[in-house]
């Protein structure tokens, strides 16, 4: 089968570009869906994150994916052509298994993509998209990537995008103690950025949603409202900061506009799709950032590390290709042990015909002459075997 993947990140498309290319968990797997009808083609993942969308497929052949992806969007792939890149085989081998370790990551050596890429393989088998290649692939690059994480401490590992941007703030003088922060979105990206902010001490208010299984808990220290709430408690905000996976905005201009906001707050966007209406930034009072203007330079340090994780993760592509290049022999195998099982049974057949008669007379008479026989049977076909 041959391994192709095509796919945007951070550092070829702007997030005005990466949102058009998002999907949310069910418009993933029906993507993933429509992609393994395509004729040859054996299976796909569908990778979705705020930095990067990648569809990976197994065919017998070349795929247009270029087309195809920009037609689950239903647009025209010579607009986006300068934000796409397709890789294959070996090419497209080593960059996932550097993607996994977090070595593509816009904070380099970050964990949350290794959680990303698993989810990614757990929603595809559960769609019964992936197909074997791709399934094995994706294992093997999970496992380089947990040894990348055992052996190596990457300085910048375990801090997400809204973590580092909050200390960048606070490191160039923004001193958040005290601050009224209204957090909104209580998934994992905004659990990180409310911990982030209590820990330079500032009052953190998240918002949440109702739902039918019970109370949402949110982080101890933090405030709570409804998230129906958020435009009455704007006013009141020193800092906004929005971290949510709904393909909706949360903030819209013309809400915003009626809130009247009567000092500077600060916006911070972490999402993709972005939460916050970008005309938002042409308001008074109001200073946005979204994900793109953050990042975080490499240290010497660090790249040694990546350095020695780039050897790590050579290991274990070897293994992969290992498997990889003997998938030819699993048919032949099987048809071997086929063939060699039909003719055990046949070789088989006369000596058990043998054993009958004595075991018959052990039935029948239980005597110690049939016993002595029918042991004799047995101790004359072990010695033949």
């Amino acid at each position: 089968m041959k391994i192709q993947m095509i796919g945007m990140d951070h550092s070829l498309a702007p997030v005005e570009i990466r949102e058009r290319f998002s999907f949310t968990t069910a418009g993933a797997e029906a993507a993933m869906k429509t992609v393994c009808a395509t004729p040859g083609v054996e299976g796909c993942i569908l990778l979705s994150t705020c930095n990067r969308t990648e569809l990976w497929v197994s065919a017998k052949g070349p795929v247009a994916l270029p087309g195809i992806l920009c037609g689950l969007k239903g647009v025209d792939p010579a607009d986006y052509r300068e934000y796409l890149v397709c890789r294959e085989e070996g090419e497209a081998v080593a960059y996932l298994f550097a993607l996994a370790s977090g070595l593509r990551s816009m904070i380099l050596g970050e964990d949350q993509i290794l959680a990303q890429v698993k989810d990614a393989l757990s929603r595809a088998r559960e769609a019964q998209c992936c197909g074997g290649t791709l399934e094995v692939l994706f294992r093997h690059a999970v496992t380089g990537a947990k040894r990348v994480k055992s052996q190596l401490l990457l300085s910048t590992a375990n801090a997400s995008a809204a973590e580092l941007a909050i200390d960048r703030m606070w490191k160039e003088g923004y001193d958040f103690t005290g601050k009224r922060c209204l957090v909104i979105g209580n998934g994992e990206m905004g659990k990180r950025s409310a911990s982030a902010l209590l820990e330079r001490g500032a009052q953190v208010t998240v918002t949440v949603r109702q739902y039918r299984s019970g109370r949402v808990e949110v982080l101890p220290g933090c405030s709570r409202i409804d998230y129906g709430q958020r435009y009455q408690c704007l006013p009141q905000c020193d800092v906004v900061v929005s971290a949510t996976s709904s393909p909706n905005v949360t903030i819209r201009v013309e809400e915003l506009k009626a809130c009247g906001l009567g000092h500077d707050v600060l916006f911070l966007d972490f999402a993709v799709p972005r939460d916050i209406d970008p005309e938002a930034a042409q308001l008074p009072h109001v200073t946005l950032y979204n994900i793109d203007q953050f990042s975080v330079p490499p240290s010497q340090e660090l790249e040694r590390q990546v350095r020695r994780a780039e050897e790590l993760l050579c290991q274990e592509q070897a293994r992969f290709e290992a498997w990889e290049a003997c998938r030819d022999l699993i048919p032949r195998v099987d048809a071997l042990g086929t063939y060699l099982a039909g003719e055990v049974d046949f070789r088989i057949r006369d000596v058990v015909k043998e054993l009958v008669k004595p075991g018959r007379d052990v039935r029948d008479n239980a005597g110690a002459e049939a016993l002595r026989q029918c042991l004799s049977a047995m101790e004359q076909v072990t010695r033949d075997g």
